[in-house]
C-alpha cells in the first residue's frame, strides 16, 4: 500500500468510527522542504496524523490550523515560510505562520476538515418514532432506528433497523455520543429507557408527559440506574407547541434537538424569545362574536388552550 493509498484508508476508517478529521493537502512546495506538492495527510484534533506533510517545523501549525478547522467546519488555506520569530497573520484568505526553523523552504497547505454526520437513535415502533426516522435525514442526521417486533421495510429512511432493544445487541451498532429519542410511548418504556442510558449518548429525550416520566425515572433509579443520567433525561420531549399528530409531536422533538445541537436549549429560547415561542405554543385565536353569551365564550376560550405534545 502506498502512501496514498494508506492516507485514504485511514480516512475511511476515521469515517466508519464517526471520527472528526481533517484531509491536509499539500499545494505548493519551495525548496528546501521535505514536502512535495500532492503529499497529503489525515488528521485529527488530538494529533493523531497518518501521511506525510512536512517534517517538525510543518507539523504544529497544520495541527493547530486543524483544530480550528474541526471546531469551525471551514477549510483553510495556509502558508508555512521562514521568519526571524515567530509568527501568525491572516493575508486574504491565506493564514500566514512564520517559523524559525533552520531548514527554510515554504509549504503551502490546504486543511479541508471532515465532520461526520449527527446520529439519531430512534427506540420505539410507535407513529411518532416511525415519523421521525423519515423527518431527521432531511435536517442531516444519520438514523439508527430500534424498533422491537417492527418490520424492518416499515423505516426505510433509517441507516440501520435493530428489531431488538437488548443493549448487548445495539451497543456495537451505535458510537457514543449519538442524540437518542426513546419514543415507545407505553410498548418498553422501561427497556427502551434502559438501553438509551447504556449508549453513552449526547443527550437522551423521552416522549412522554411530566408525570409519567417522573414516575419512570424514579422506577430506573430504584433499579439501580445512576441518578444523575436518570434526572438528565429531557421529559417531555420537544418544543412546548400544540402539536397532536405523530407528524407534528416528531417536528417538536426534533426541533428541539437542532437546537441543542446548534448549543440552544429550549430553555433559554422560551426566556429570550418570549413572544415568537407564544406564537408556536398557541393555537389561533379565535375571537368571539359581540352576541355571544357568556356559556358560548367560555367554551370558545377552552378550546383555545394547547395540549399537550407528549401524551402517554
Amino acid at each position: 500500500m502506498n502512501t496514498v493509498e494508506a492516507v485514504f484508508d485511514s480516512a475511511q476508517k476515521f469515517q466508519q468510527s464517526g471520527t472528526p478529521y481533517a484531509l491536509v493537502s499539500v499545494i505548493r512546495a519551495v525548496a528546501p522542504a521535505s514536502a512535495r506538492a500532492g503529499d497529503k495527510a489525515v488528521v485529527t484534533s488530538d494529533g493523531e496524523m497518518h501521511g506525510w506533510i512536512g517534517g517538525g517545523c510543518a507539523q504544529p501549525a497544520v495541527l493547530r490550523t486543524v483544530r480550528q478547522a474541526l471546531a469551525d467546519g471551514h477549510a483553510q488555506l495556509i502558508r508555512i515560510s521562514p521568519a526571524e520569530e515567530r509568527s501568525e497573520k491572516t493575508l486574504g484568505d491565506v493564514l500566514e505562520f512564520g517559523m524559525t526553523c533552520h531548514s527554510g523552504g515554504t509549504l503551502e497547505l490546504f486543511v479541508d476538515p471532515i465532520l461526520p454526520r449527527a446520529r439519531l437513535v430512534v427506540i420505539g415502533s410507535t407513529p411518532v418514532a416511525q415519523s421521525l426516522v423519515r423527518l431527521a435525514p432531511h435536517v442531516g442526521f444519520v438514523v439508527t432506528a430500534v424498533a422491537p417486533g417492527l418490520d424492518a421495510t416499515a423505516m426505510p429512511d433509517a441507516d440501520c433497523v435493530l428489531t431488538d432493544d437488548d443493549p448487548a445487541v445495539v451497543q456495537p451498532r451505535v458510537g457514543p455520543g449519538a442524540w437518542v429519542v426513546v419514543a415507545t410511548q407505553g410498548r418498553r418504556d422501561i427497556q427502551g429507557l434502559r438501553l438509551a442510558l447504556a449508549l453513552g449518548a449526547r443527550q437522551v429525550s423521552f416522549v412522554a408527559s411530566a408525570r409519567k416520566a417522573q414516575v419512570l425515572k424514579s422506577s430506573l433509579v430504584g433499579a439501580g440506574s445512576d441518578a444523575a443520567a436518570v434526572d438528565a433525561i429531557v421529559a417531555p420531549a420537544g418544543y412546548p407547541m400544540a402539536a397532536t399528530t405523530p407528524e407534528e409531536i416528531a417536528l417538536s422533538v426534533l426541533a428541539a434537538i437542532v437546537s441543542a445541537r446548534r448549543g440552544t436549549s429550549v430553555e433559554s429560547l422560551l426566556r429570550t424569545s418570549a413572544e415568537p415561542v407564544a406564537a408556536l405554543t398557541a393555537e389561533p385565536a379565535i375571537e368571539p362574536t359581540p352576541a355571544a353569551p357568556p356559556r358560548e365564550l367560555e367554551t370558545v376560550a377552552a378550546s383555545a388552550v394547547p395540549r399537550s405534545c407528549c401524551g402517554g
